[in-house]
Order: C-alpha cells, then sequence, then structure tokens
C-alpha cells in the first residue's frame, strides 16, 4: 500500500510539473464587408473630375495642317503657319499680337526639335529654355510656348497664352 501511495504521489508531483493541453486557437471572424466610399477630395478640380469617364489620351505621332488667323474679343491676333507630319515639324511661323501688350513672334528658323513623342518639342537654338510643346487632344492641337520672353516685345510674353488649333480643320481658337 505504501508504495501506491508513493506512486500516487509521485504521478501526482509529475502531473503538476507537466503543462496544460493547449487551449483551442480562437477562429478569426470574417471582417464585415467594406461598403466602398466615394474618396474624399480636397481640391475641387479633382472633385469634379471624379465622376467623369475619362481615358488617358493615345501616344501618337502628331499630324496638323493649318495656316490660319484670328482675332479675339479683346484684340488678340493670332496668325500661324503649321505643318507637322508623323511628329516632324516641316514648318512653324507664329506670330501673336496682344493689343496694347505687343506681339511675341516664333519661326521655324530660330527652333531646333528636341522631341517627338509624347509631344513635339522645339528648343530655341540661342535661349535653351524657350521652348515649344505641341500635342493632341481629341480634335484640338496646343501649341504652348514656355519661356521665351525675348521672343516677344517688351512685356507681351507676360500675356501669351497657348493657341490652339482643330486639327480637323486647320482653324485657329
Amino acid at each position: 500500500m505504501r508504495g501506491t501511495v508513493f506512486a500516487l504521489v509521485g504521478a501526482a508531483l509529475l502531473a503538476a510539473c507537466a503543462s496544460p493541453p493547449p487551449a483551442p486557437e480562437p477562429v478569426p471572424e470574417p471582417a464585415p464587408p467594406v461598403a466602398e466610399e466615394t474618396p474624399k477630395f480636397k481640391n475641387s478640380t479633382l472633385k469634379y473630375l471624379a465622376n467623369r469617364n475619362l481615358k488617358p489620351q493615345p501616344t501618337r505621332p502628331l499630324n496638323v495642317r493649318s495656316r490660319c488667323s484670328h482675332s479675339d474679343a479683346i484684340g488678340t491676333v493670332t496668325r500661324l503657319n503649321l505643318l507637322v507630319k508623323e511628329a516632324e515639324v516641316k514648318s512653324f511661323d507664329a506670330q501673336v499680337s496682344m493689343k496694347g501688350r505687343g506681339s511675341c513672334n516664333f519661326n521655324m528658323k530660330d527652333f531646333a526639335q528636341d522631341a517627338k513623342l509624347p509631344q513635339v518639342l522645339l528648343r530655341h537654338k540661342q535661349e535653351s529654355n524657350c521652348t515649344v510643346r505641341m500635342w493632341e487632344q481629341e480634335h484640338k492641337v496646343t501649341i504652348a510656348f514656355n519661356s521665351c520672353p525675348k521672343s516677344c516685345e517688351g512685356k507681351a510674353f507676360e500675356y501669351l497664352w497657348p493657341v490652339v488649333v482643330d486639327a480637323r480643320n486647320g482653324r485657329c481658337h
């Protein structure tokens, strides 16, 4: 009997030293479905664009021909002679006269073509900061002038806006 008691006491001591069986791991609950929320925009322009079906403009060589003149309501007169074939500028001559401000003149002989895609880029031969960029959006070709005050009289460059041409019919806007 005494041996049995020692055996029971030894078994109890061994049981006390043994680790308890591991507790079952909790099963993670599935996350509740999150309703897609319309993003909040800080900028009103982005807010306006958020609900539009906008698609990226395809990158393709620019092709446009224009020999036009345009006069707007405030007296700005634009004259343009432009020919671009497969993104290669063949001719470019633009004069923009702003009533009471002066005029700006851009001619291909003063520029070298630096890029064809994704935009046509002309760089002035003497003033490397002066560039002219051309790109198409839908049926409109934009011709933008950057850092070219020496191509203008006085402070006329400060009032110079891009020239927009309808690629379908060559009209200036």
